[in-house]
């Protein structure tokens, strides 16, 4: 399972005097847990992953089932519930109301339609978007849901997760073709994500529309998988285009990162 969330978990943890309430940060670890493992699992798979004994997990998870945060299976296994599906849209909702000052910077600095999303499971989703200004433009549907094997913003969440889980994810959703220059083979996608890591920033050229080419990065250290991007016409977004564009997304991507890290320290204090 990735690391990050239980990281930041246990040092909560073993911080004396942190205020933390120490029930909750098990049961929230235990969410995330299930989470980085596709949202289903066994109450010894979280054991041997959180430490925690058996007795600790199962009474912990009988109060998240109670309350519809999570549900037990008919084979026993534990499954996130349908209550956080609530939790996750208001939070993705006031997400990218945080984000459209910065989209809207993006915008002004490249003439271009600005968007973010989400990695929602094995899907993008779309949660906030600012037009651009030209009569010809770009436009996606915020809450719209694509697979990521054919958009920018896709390879650039992707990116730094480990081929064997790309591939995983890519079984489950399957590579199917939107345009004739999407890319829809495993080992074609893990050389791009790997041309995306060599590059900073991704490219979905003509991949997902003809016609259309988009630039992606991913927002550093975001609470949740978050990716910003520039869309428009192939005729301007142009290889000239890209190379000014870029390095806007890229200072664009690591403000709203740093504003979206103080306002969780400062909801922290209060």
């Amino acid at each position: 399972m990735p690391s990050s969330s239980v990281r930041s978990t246990d040092a909560a943890r073993s911080a004396p005097g942190s205020g933390g309430v120490q029930s909750l940060e098990r049961a929230f670890d235990l969410l995330e847990r299930m989470a980085d493992a596709g949202g289903e699992v066994g109450l010894s798979e979280l054991s041997a992953a959180s430490g925690l004994p058996l007795p600790t997990i199962h009474r912990l998870m009988r109060t998240l089932v109670a309350c519809g945060y999570v549900r037990q299976q008919t084979n026993r296994r534990y499954a996130l519930g349908p209550r956080l599906i609530r939790l996750g849209e208001s939070a993705s909702r006031l997400l990218g109301t945080w984000a459209r000052p910065y989209l809207a910077r993006l915008v002004e600095e490249t003439g271009e339609t600005a968007n973010m999303a989400l990695l929602d499971g094995d899907e993008i989703v779309y949660v906030a978007q600012v037009p651009s200004k030209h009569s010809m433009r770009m436009f996606t549907e915020v809450g719209r849901r694509v697979l990521p094997h054919s958009t920018g913003v896709g390879k650039a969440l992707l990116a730094d997760i480990p081929p064997a889980e790309v591939r995983a994810l890519l079984a489950r959703t399957g590579m199917p073709a939107t345009t004739e220059k999407t890319i829809t083979t495993p080992d074609a996608f893990l050389a791009a994500l790997e041309t995306v890591r060599g590059a900073g920033y991704a490219i979905d050229d003509n991949e997902q529309e003809i016609g259309v080419r988009c630039l992606a990065v991913p927002v550093p250290d975001s609470p949740t998988a978050a990716a910003i991007s520039i869309s428009g016409p192939a005729g301007r977004v142009t290889e000239e285009a890209t190379e000014r564009i870029v390095p806007v997304l890229q200072e664009v991507a690591r403000d709203l990162s740093a504003a979206l890290a103080n306002t969780a320290a400062q909801q922290a204090q209060g």
